[in-house]
């Protein structure tokens, strides 16, 4: 899940930054800054999904 958040402010920075975009705080530096830290959240394992197993009992 943080992997496709990263590549989603990625790829806003790429917009603002092909656009000469820059609001007061959102700029393209601090894009990629949030875009690096959750490919980091993503490497350490945070996001991932939990598999939960289920047993049936067998009759």
């Amino acid at each position: 899940m943080t992997a496709v958040i990263a590549a989603v402010l990625f790829g806003l920075a790429l917009i603002f930054q092909l656009a000469n975009v820059s609001l007061s705080i959102i700029t393209p530096t601090v894009l990629v800054t949030a875009g690096l830290l959750c490919v980091a959240l993503h490497y350490a394992g945070v996001g991932k999904t939990v598999h939960v197993r289920s047993y049936r009992r067998r009759r």
